[in-house]
């Protein structure tokens, strides 16, 4: 078996086993990318792009082994880049946080039977029943009542408590005083008035140290529907942050933070908490870089990644760059709650380094033969970065979800601009004026599909769901580069657009499906880069040369020029050039 699992590997970067139930990798895909490797030339490159895995198992001989597909590292796969560290949430509750932790128009009240289901596991986790992964986490009963207290002191009717949530905390909560810790129970009912029989732990809880005496201030004000000033934020974040995760000196209490996480997005967060947010660890490594481009574009992808559709940032950086618009792309490796195909899980498949300092990514944007870079939270923001697990157990996205969108990890001596997706109408306007509050020359919010920044050639449905449609751009871009500020009179040219692909000669195509797999992303952008024309490239070339455009970069005042620009760089091999340089460069820098 030690054989099987673990066979001769074809070389070392690509670690493990490839699990597939439809053997997902096809020999169409290996044919594909050898034949990439054939042309390249370079042996380095050649070994670490090759879309290769050690061996194949299928469903029926991984049940033959008695092994469980999530034991099992699958590096084509994205849900494999989880950290089998993280302990993971109970699931009855997740699915439960998924109704009653979001707005007060969104919530979805529990029935009867699901909030008996969810007071019954929770007692039952308290008292020592659930054992490993049926335990329901500190940072779960904290997301969980904070939504229950919130929604009692501040949502209107319809996303109020029901009539079978009342029954079940009233047979119940008896139990659960006696079972919960206090922390806890100050969260269920901060004033004893929820709950009925004027508890008294919750107007008494305090917390256990000066932090936590802090964040029990801020937490009774979130409770009750209330918003804080910016400091006051600022504060907390900078008090229990970077989270002590392998328990080897005390930390503040998850139930707490993740409370507080939640409170703040069900409040919706207003314009001065978000800035605390964005902010607030500016200067946690030091004052960034400052690069020596001329442009610097700053990528702000959902950090959780695509599930569903291609995802073509890293590879539209590698086009603009061609012609002097470096790029900065910045993320995680895995992130909930999607916990989609990401910039740093397609770097790491094909062989690049995603451990570069915000330093030594400053040396690649200014290296004349890549022009773009990515940095990983976890090398520019720890204490951002500690929070990871602590967001798979609250469910839903907390505020650093938008914050961490608008990010400079490296500054430039020329012209800077953000570009961030969005999905939820109502964040547009938040991500914009967090854009001006770094002092960027232009902005721009787009929602692509699946609220990331890939704009679609695809006709939109007739069954389209309400709100802003797909391709929905809103920016604003500065007339006097010289300063960039509010209240400095400096002039800015906002403007708003549903962009139509078809309006600017492409043809009406689906987008292509990739369904969590790393490598079928990176498969369908490298052939692009290739210069293989369809619907992948048409998307590169669309969102290269729009966002080009719309961010008034120079040379691309006429919409055509810019497109046109885009395609060159692909189709004499430059594009594919820079990305492949990136990866054999971003191991030799020190």
């Amino acid at each position: 078996m030690n054989t099987l699992l673990n066979p001769e590997p074809s070389f070392s970067l690509i670690p493990s086993i490839r699990i597939t139930k439809t053997h997902y990798l096809t020999r169409r895909r290996l044919q594909a990318s050898r034949q990439f490797s054939s042309t390249d030339g370079n042996r380095l490159i050649r070994r670490r792009i090759r879309l290769t895995v050690k061996a194949d198992l299928d469903s029926a001989l991984i049940d033959q082994l008695g092994l469980k597909e999530s034991d099992i590292i699958n590096p084509a796969i994205s849900s494999s880049y989880r950290s089998s560290k993280l302990p993971k949430p109970n699931q009855t509750l997740l699915e439960a946080q998924a109704k009653v932790c979001t707005g007060p128009t969104q919530t979805r009240p529990l029935r009867e039977d699901e909030a008996f289901k969810v007071l019954d596991t929770i007692l039952r986790s308290a008292k020592g029943d659930l054992k490993d992964e049926e335990e329901v986490s500190k940072a779960q009963l904290g997301a969980f009542f904070s939504a229950m207290t919130i929604r009692a002191n501040a949502f209107p009717e319809a996303t109020h408590w029901s009539e079978g949530e009342r029954r079940a905390m009233n047979t119940f909560w008896p139990l659960l005083m006696r079972a919960l810790p206090p922390d806890v129970i100050f969260i269920a009912d901060p004033e004893g008035s929820i709950m009925g029989g004027g508890g008294s732990i919750g107007p008494h809880y305090s917390g256990n140290d000066p932090r936590e005496m802090r964040l029990v201030g801020a937490l009774r004000e979130v409770l009750a529907g209330g918003h804080l000033g910016y400091e006051e934020v600022q504060g907390v974040l900078r008090d229990v942050l970077p989270l002590q995760v392998d328990n080897k000196a005390p930390g503040v209490s998850e139930s707490l933070l993740s409370a507080f996480l939640i409170g703040q997005r069900m409040n919706r967060e207003t314009d001065r908490e978000l800035k605390a947010y964005c902010l607030a660890f500016d200067d946690e490594l030091g004052p960034p870089p400052v690069a020596d481009v001329k442009s610097l574009t700053h990528y702000g992808e959902p950090y959780d990644g695509n599930t569903r559709f291609f995802r073509s940032t890293l590879f539209v950086a590698a086009v603009r760059s061609c012609y002097g618009e470096s790029c900065l792309l910045h993320g995680a490796e895995w992130m909930p709650p999607k916990g989609g195909v990401t910039e740093e899980q397609m770097l790491k498949f094909m062989g690049a380094s995603t451990k570069l300092s915000v330093l030594q990514a400053k040396e690649l944007l200014e290296d004349e033969e890549i022009g773009f870079a990515y940095v990983s939270l976890r090398e520019a923001r720890p204490s951002l970065y500690s929070l990871i697990g602590l967001r798979e157990h609250i469910k839903k996205r907390p505020p650093v979800a938008t914050s961490e969108k608008v990010q400079q990890f490296v500054r430039a001596q020329g012209r800077e601009a953000i570009v961030a997706g969005f999905y939820h109408e109502g964040y547009e306007e938040p991500l914009l004026m967090l854009m001006k509050r770094r002092g960027v020359h232009s902005g721009l919010v787009v929602k692509g599909e699946e609220g990331a920044l890939s704009m679609t050639t695809r006709l939109r449905s007739v069954n389209a769901s309400k709100g802003l449609p797909v391709n929905y751009c809103s920016g604003f871009r500065s007339l006097n580069v010289e300063s960039t500020f509010e209240g400095d009179g400096v002039s800015r040219q906002s403007f708003n657009l549903e962009v139509n692909a078809s309006n600017y000669g492409f043809e009406p195509t689906n987008t292509p499906r990739t369904d969590r797999s790393v490598s079928k992303n990176i498969e369908l952008g490298l052939a692009a880069l290739r210069g293989e024309k369809g619907p992948t490239y048409d998307r590169i070339v669309l969102n290269a040369g729009m966002v080009d455009h719309l961010l008034g970069c120079d040379g691309a005042e006429d919409v055509s020029v810019a497109m046109d620009r885009a395609r060159e760089a692909i189709d004499s091999g430059k594009a594919l050039k820079r990305l492949l340089n990136y990866i054999k460069i971003s191991h030799k820098l020190k």
